[in-house]
């Protein structure tokens, strides 16, 4: 029974180790801070820190990549998280979509954080600074309701 636990602990050992040569992109495309959702519509800076806080790891261009991003299966997951993120929402390049997107894009940033969809639970588990409080919720909500005004008006331009 020893013998059998032993090759199994260095058979999984062997693949884990195998597994870190096989690379995910962990990357930060440039800012350009003319095209960020800071240049597009004012941002207060309570706002400004809740989402840095608590979104920017996966919805921007300067995603803070934690240590165990590194390390295979879990750059995997965090890479494709990231993926996403930035596919669905990303400040970074906020200035380059169009005024009713934009405002569909923030109003579901409100909806995923009220139905607490947002951040994602795995992401909590691992940053628990980025948990949205009641409070912060509201400060969001109440700034997309206001920040609408301001992207229809530049639809009309």
């Amino acid at each position: 029974m020893k013998q059998i636990l032993r090759w199994s602990g260095i058979a999984v050992f062997t693949v884990f180790v195998i597994l870190q040569f096989f690379r995910s992109e962990r990357t930060n495309p440039p800012v350009d801070p003319s095209n960020t959702i800071f240049a597009v519509v004012h941002v207060p800076e309570d706002v400004r820190t809740i989402l840095e806080r608590s979104c920017f790891d996966c919805h921007s261009n300067e995603t803070r990549w934690p240590w165990y991003s590194a390390i295979a299966p879990a750059m995997w997951a965090v890479a494709h998280d990231v993926e996403e993120g930035r596919e669905h929402l990303n400040f970074s390049e906020f200035g380059a979509y169009k005024p009713l997107s934009a405002v569909a894009k923030l109003d579901m940033v409100c909806e995923q954080i009220i139905n607490r969809n947002m951040p994602l639970p795995e992401y909590l588990a691992l940053h628990p600074g980025a948990q949205m409080s009641k409070g912060d919720v509201d400060i969001l909500c109440d700034w997309v309701e206001n920040a609408r005004d301001s992207l229809y008006s530049r639809g009309e331009e």
